[in-house]
């Protein structure tokens, strides 16, 4: 697999689990109903911040492994591509609806640019999804540790205000745009669990490639 290749599947599965649904979409929402469209846009701002934190802090984990075990590294990638699996299944057997979102006290656009950036860095689920997926998609042989991470924060926060800025644009339409269909959220909830399962399927084929794994 080519590094373009590798940006481009990278970038189907973050567009697929950033439009699914969840925290960091309801906060906004949730903004964007209470101050409008510019409080909408900070919580966003806050978000992609977060966003780009998590990015930092997967290339130092698999840059802290490469000096300390390497060999730990594959055993991330296939540990990850095992829970990869796991996510896609939980996706695809679930049904997600969203019955209403309560308005945020927000009270200045500090406010919510400061609890969009804390709710996207304390969300537990991120790190989990950091040390699952990062090891499938930043590798030594293409090159810099450090360039990699850097197109993959910039990757993931223009994803972010793709998809979340858009929504906090509509602001008091956003609640229906996709929280509010729930044949809509549940059919983006399966996709994005099909994407998972064939994402880490593909890597951890690649990664036995890699390291000379045969069955």
């Amino acid at each position: 697999m080519t590094y373009a290749e590798n940006l481009w599947l990278f970038f189907v599965l973050l567009s697929g689990i950033i439009i699914v649904p969840g925290m960091d979409m309801f906060f906004v929402i949730a903004n964007s109903l209470t101050g409008g469209k510019r409080a909408g846009l900070s919580a966003t701002a806050g978000i992609m911040l977060g966003g780009v934190y998590h990015t930092l802090l997967g290339a130092i984990g698999i840059s802290a492994l490469l000096a300390v075990a390497p060999w730990l590294l594959n055993v991330m990638l296939f540990a990850g591509a095992a829970y990869m699996v796991w996510i896609g299944i939980t996706l695809l057997r679930s049904a997600i609806t969203v019955e209403c979102i309560r308005a945020a006290r927000t009270a200045s656009l500090w406010v919510a640019f400061r609890q969009g950036m804390i709710t996207c860095m304390l969300n537990p689920k991120a790190y989990l999804f950091i040390f699952a997926v990062y090891p499938q998609f930043i590798r030594p042989h293409y090159g810099p540790l450090w360039s990699q991470a850097l197109i993959m924060g910039i990757m993931t926060a223009a994803v972010q205000l793709a998809v979340y800025g858009a929504l906090a644009l509509a602001a008091g339409t956003s609640r229906n745009l996709i929280t509010g269909n729930p044949v809509a959220t549940i059919f983006i909830g399966r996709v994005a669990g099909l994407l998972f399962i064939g994402v880490a399927l593909l890597t951890a084929w690649q990664g036995m490639v890699t390291t000379g794994i045969n069955f």
